[in-house]
């Protein structure tokens, strides 16, 4: 399977759970860029740290 295609929290590269990981290698974005927005997300909107903690749980850990 295509790396861009596969939603899979890393084993390397995590700084948390690696959701923010996952999501950036899936869609091909700079991992620092989803850290950044993720964290203004959970500031601003608070809501978001649920759906943070929501695919921690559902996004398969790499193989």
């Amino acid at each position: 399977m295509d790396d861009m295609n596969a939603l899979m929290r890393p084993r390397q590269g995590r700084l948390i759970a690696g959701v923010c990981a996952a999501i950036a290698n899936r869609f091909g974005w700079n991992v620092t860029l989803v850290r950044v927005l993720t964290a203004i997300a959970v500031i601003f909107f608070g809501l978001s740290l649920w759906a943070y903690i929501i695919l921690w749980i559902l996004i398969p850990n790499e193989a």
